[in-house]
C-alpha cells in the first residue's frame, strides 16, 4: 500500500537540512531503485522553485511499504529526523486514483 509522509521542519532549518541531506537523499534513492518511490521533494519556504536563504517548510514523500507500522519506522529513521530539521513527521495512508 502507498504512505504519505509529510515531514514538517523547525524554524530556520536550512543549514541543518543542507547538512544531512545526502544521507536524506540515499535513503529516498533506495526506495525509487527498490520500484517503491511515488514522488518526493521539500516545501519550499516561498513561492519559488529555488527559495535561496528563506528555504523550505518541509518535505512530502509518497511511497509502497508493507504496512503503516513500515512506513512510520521508515519515517523515523531518517536523517532529517534524527538531525532535528523535522518538528514533526505525519505518516499515513494513501490510495493514488489520478493519474491511473
Amino acid at each position: 500500500m502507498l504512505y504519505v509522509i509529510n515531514g514538517e521542519d523547525i524554524p530556520n532549518s536550512l543549514e541543518k537540512r543542507m547538512a544531512v541531506r545526502p544521507e536524506h537523499l540515499k535513503r529516498i534513492q533506495a526506495l525509487q531503485e527498490g520500484g517503491r518511490l511515488i514522488l518526493a521533494g521539500p516545501y519550499p519556504s516561498i513561492d519559488s522553485q529555488d527559495p535561496g536563504p528563506a528555504g523550505f517548510s518541509g518535505s512530502l514523500i509518497v511511497a509502497e511499504f508493507e504496512s503503516l507500522e513500515a512506513a512510520q519506522v521508515w519515517a523515523d529513521a531518517d536523517p532529517y529526523v534524527s538531525s532535528g530539521v523535522y518538528r514533526k513527521v505525519t505518516v499515513k495512508p494513501f490510495k493514488k486514483v489520478l493519474p491511473a
